[in-house]
């Protein structure tokens, strides 16, 4: 039993990752000019308007474009969806460890349900809980504006290069 149960870890066959120069270059600008500009807005309109699991939004849109995961819906709902169960089982029950792993199952759980799966976003429970010190506010700044900027940024620098279409899908 045990045998058979470790084996699949093993894995088969090659990964089929395959990485073109000039995707490269198409993620390396839409990456650096969304959270450069996400910064820029921060220090500039004296509001909140990045938060780190947008990096790993950034890879997914410009990296993974056509990615299921990486789809406008996904990004911008999962960012919220994942926000928001953080924000109530924050204020409703504290951020000791069972409540963070409680709030990232959730949270991973409703992006499934909802067809929504937008695995940065299962980092914001984590972010929200961790610190503390997060208000409802924090759904419009930094979650809302900042996962809006990222697709937006993903639909204009993604559809410069002709072998690209983003979304896939809304």
């Amino acid at each position: 039993m045990w045998t058979n149960y470790f084996s699949k870890m093993k894995g088969v066959g090659q990964n089929p990752f395959t990485v073109y120069s000039k995707d490269i270059i198409v993620t390396f600008i839409g990456t650096f000019l969304t959270i450069a500009g996400l910064i820029y807005l921060t220090q500039h309109l004296h509001s909140q308007w990045i938060m780190a699991s947008l990096g790993g939004s950034c890879a997914l849109a410009f990296g993974l474009w056509q990615a299921p995961v990486s789809q406008p819906r996904s990004i911008i709902v999962g960012h919220v969806l994942s926000s928001t169960i953080a924000l109530v089982m924050y204020h409703l029950a504290g951020n000791g460890a069972i409540m963070i792993g409680l709030a990232v199952a959730l949270a991973v759980a409703a992006m499934m349900l909802t067809r929504t799966m937008h695995p940065p976003a299962a980092a914001n429970p984590l972010v929200i809980m961790l610190e503390g010190s997060h208000h409802w506010g924090f759904l419009l700044f930094p979650v809302l504006t900042g996962a809006v900027f990222v697709v937006i940024m993903a639909l204009l620098i993604n559809n410069l290069r002709q072998t690209r279409r983003y979304p896939t899908y809304w």
